[in-house]
């Protein structure tokens, strides 16, 4: 554990490595951030990140971090919970609120509470009201390497009805290039989420048959055709884990995500944040639940309660062929 940096309002930024001989993950305590992933034999890093907290605290606020409490878009910025309106942030053109706002998980520094060779265990203390949401929210973050992947178990109690959804939102290159062109993708659902013109879902799930929104079969997304940033439906809720999806780049680099999430968000970052980057540098693919669900009756729910808290497994196995 080292000392990265310090937040612009004074709080120390903490770097930890875990690995287990074949991967190595480097995580700050800033966001519970993957910043940094390497397979052994490949001479670039596999995800997309800053030596600068300044870029995690101004242009690239999300590259790697967990976010949430409510990862994703929430339509008209309020929402209902166990018949009480909450009004949120509207921080996405004054219309929305995205990833719970500019206060979110991943703008916390996080508690270390467990560091070893291949073992992380982050915490997070949401207080009652904090991002506008009711309950004390109580997260733990555990990211484990094993066997040439990242494991992330993420647990969080509540001590009143609330709602989560959490999402990891690393960036994806596994070429070491300035774009993804040249990757290929494969995603295991049958359906999709569309969005309006403000990348908002407008509850209708639609077949991916004959359409652009079809990777089950792998290929090469082209960029543009169409613009990605869509939830892919797995499944109508939680099941156990199993392999979702799988980026392979051009260099023979393959990761394959595993989740136990009904959706997968999957974001071509056509806009390009980092400074100096172009656009479509890396993917965004984000297990998670359906976005917008408190909006949507036949969603699956995001509600947790003191009796029911929330649990996430996620996995990112990594081989070079």
């Amino acid at each position: 554990m080292t000392l990265f940096d310090t937040t612009a309002d004074g709080h120390d930024v903490h770097r930890l490595t875990i690995t287990d001989g074949q991967l190595t993950v480097a995580l700050l305590t800033y966001g519970a951030r993957i910043h940094d992933v390497r397979l052994a034999g490949v001479d670039h890093t596999l995800t997309l990140g800053s030596d600068r907290l300044s870029d995690y605290e101004g242009p690239m606020p999300y590259y790697g971090a967990l976010v949430g409490p409510i990862a994703n878009r929430i339509g008209a910025g309020r929402i209902t919970i166990d018949g009480m309106m909450y009004e949120l942030e509207r921080n996405q053109a004054g219309k929305m609120t995205l990833h719970s706002g500019s206060d979110g998980i991943h703008a916390r520094v996080w508690q270390i509470a467990e560091s070893a060779v291949d073992r992380a265990v982050l915490t997070l203390t949401l207080n009652d009201g904090d991002c506008g949401l009711p309950g004390q929210r109580v997260i733990t973050a555990t990211f484990t390497v094993r066997d040439s992947a990242l494991h992330l178990d993420l647990h969080a109690s509540t001590d009143e009805q609330t709602v989560m959804n959490i999402a990891n939102h690393s960036l994806w290159n596994l070429d070491g290039s300035a774009t993804w062109i040249g990757h290929s993708l494969q995603i295991a659902a049958n359906h999709y989420l569309p969005t309006d013109g403000d990348n908002l879902v407008t509850g209708d799930i639609v077949d991916v048959t004959q359409t652009d929104m079809d990777f089950r079969t792998p290929r090469e997304p082209v960029p543009g055709a169409p613009m990605l940033d869509h939830n892919f439906c797995l499944s109508n809720g939680l099941v156990p884990i199993r392999d979702i999806a799988t980026l392979r780049g051009a260099s023979g680099v393959t990761m394959t995500i595993a989740s136990d999430r009904p959706g997968l968000q999957v974001f071509d970052n056509h806009v390009g944040m980092r400074p100096g980057a172009v656009p479509y540098e890396g993917f965004a693919m984000e297990p998670q639940d359906w976005p917008d669900a408190p909006s949507h009756r036949d969603f699956p729910s995001i509600a947790i309660t003191p009796d029911k808290p929330y649990r996430q497994s996620s996995r990112w196995t990594f081989r070079q062929q």
